[in-house]
């Protein structure tokens, strides 16, 4: 198979935990590691890429065929001609290792222990500090002790969390996240977050049935980021990225992508309160 940014199968290289793309954010090859095979997630997003989504946490994971897959996966980036045979050769660049995949990893009981995990196995290959160690977040389970343990292994080895903020009105968020998260602990959970490792917000963007975001849905999402982004220590910004990969939920017909003129207006209202900002159309 060929990696592009718009194949991102978790099952590409046959194995259970361990899966490369080509990642857009990152500017080149990202090894994802799922601890989510059962599909399982504590949210439902409108554009989730996940087959057969259900409402759940991460199973108990094998950390020792994670570590077998993880190095196998690592030796054919590193050493072998797996870069030549499946990635183009503008993204020909081994970036990150990255915990994300079918769910929300740190729904996963084994989160911290597979994150040790990871780290030993960079260390085998001569990577860790090498490349960074990031993860895909919704950011809810933060406040669990079991989460800031992990958190602070990642921070010790260029570890980095990106942290999913879509939207800051219950209707916004119950529409693009299927659900209705306490906003007040959003907040005290980004805040615990920075303080453990460095943080960037990440948004999505897009149309709904053509349309895009209203005044004050954008207005919202503005005024939080000034009340519980801007200024905050630890926090790199907002990572600002658009539709690339067609959802598999119910909503996937009423969604489309915005222009990317679009996406940098919306850039400049963020920058002006002073937060730095990443775009991905």
């Amino acid at each position: 198979m060929r990696l592009t940014t718009r194949v991102h199968d978790r099952d590409s290289a046959g194995m259970v935990y361990v899966y490369p793309v080509v990642s857009r954010r990152a500017g080149g090859v990202s090894v994802g590691v799922n601890l989510n095979p059962n599909n399982a997630c504590n949210w439902r997003c409108a554009y989730c890429q996940v087959p057969g989504l259900v409402h759940g946490s991460g199973p108990r994971i094998d950390l020792a065929q994670l570590e077998s897959e993880l190095d196998r996966m690592l030796t054919a980036l590193t050493e072998g001609d797996y870069m030549e045979r499946h990635v183009p050769p503008e993204a020909r660049r081994l970036n990150d290792v990255a915990f994300s995949g079918n769910g929300e990893p740190t729904t996963s009981p084994h989160f911290a222990s597979a994150v040790r995990s990871v780290v030993e196995r960079l260390g085998a290959h001569g990577l860790l500090g090498e490349i960074d160690l990031v993860l895909i977040t919704n950011g809810s389970s933060i406040h669990a002790r079991r989460v800031q343990d992990g958190l602070r292994a990642m921070a010790a080895h260029r570890g980095v969390a990106w942290f999913k903020f879509d939207r800051a009105d219950q209707a916004g968020q119950l529409r693009w996240n299927g659900n209705r998260p306490d906003l007040t602990r959003t907040a005290e959970n980004l805040e615990r977050c920075c303080e453990l490792i460095p943080t960037w917000i990440q948004t999505l963007m897009a149309a709904w049935d053509g349309q895009e975001p209203g005044q004050a849905e954008c207005d919202a999402y503005l005024d939080w980021l000034a009340t519980h982004a801007a200024g905050r220590e630890g926090l790199g910004g907002v990572l600002l990225y658009g539709l690339a990969r067609p959802s598999h939920q119910p909503e996937a017909p009423r969604l489309s992508a915005l222009p990317a003129a679009w996406l940098e207006a919306f850039a400049e209202r963020i920058r002006a309160l002073g937060l730095a900002v990443r775009v991905s159309p």
